[in-house]
């Protein structure tokens, strides 16, 4: 069974990130959708608030798995019998700084990144400025699923 681990900090979840999980799902029998908890970053969601939100959007759906973790994503990768990570690229930013961690990923673990390109529809997709438009009253509902859930 290929197992992979998608991680991020998931705030909020967009509709980018689920275009990539169903890319994800092309290529693999099982996704772990991981919420890395960092102790030096606050989130303008909760872990309890995007836990909630992801659970409920992949209820239905028995080849993902939702959880957290607050460790090197390669140990938890390793910890969930992932063979692969995935990630997504809208960009040639995103590229350059998801290559250098997945050289390193690999270097320390042997766990290989697999990258998915962002469909054009979503390339401008990005968690920060959909925080700011949530935090400002503007209606996110076009860039994130349910997110009368994350409130």
């Amino acid at each position: 069974m290929k197992r992979c681990l998608f991680p991020g900090s998931f705030d909020p979840f967009t509709k980018g990130h689920e275009a990539i999980v169903v890319q994800a799902l092309e290529l693999f029998d099982e996704v772990v959708i991981g919420i890395g908890i960092n102790s030096k970053k606050t989130g303008l969601f909760t872990i309890d608030k995007k836990l909630a939100h992801l659970s409920a959007l992949y209820n239905h759906e028995a080849r993902i798995k939702v959880t957290t973790f607050q460790k090197l994503t390669v140990a938890f990768c390793k910890e969930m019998e992932c063979t692969h990570i995935v990630r997504g690229l809208r960009d040639t930013k995103d590229f350059e700084y998801e290559k250098s961690i997945g050289h390193m990923n690999r270097a320390i673990s042997g766990i290989e990144t697999v990258f998915f390109l962002t469909a054009l529809e979503h390339s401008a997709l990005n968690s920060s400025i959909i925080r700011e438009m949530y935090q400002n009253g503007a209606d996110i509902s076009s860039f994130v699923t349910n997110p009368d859930l994350l409130v």
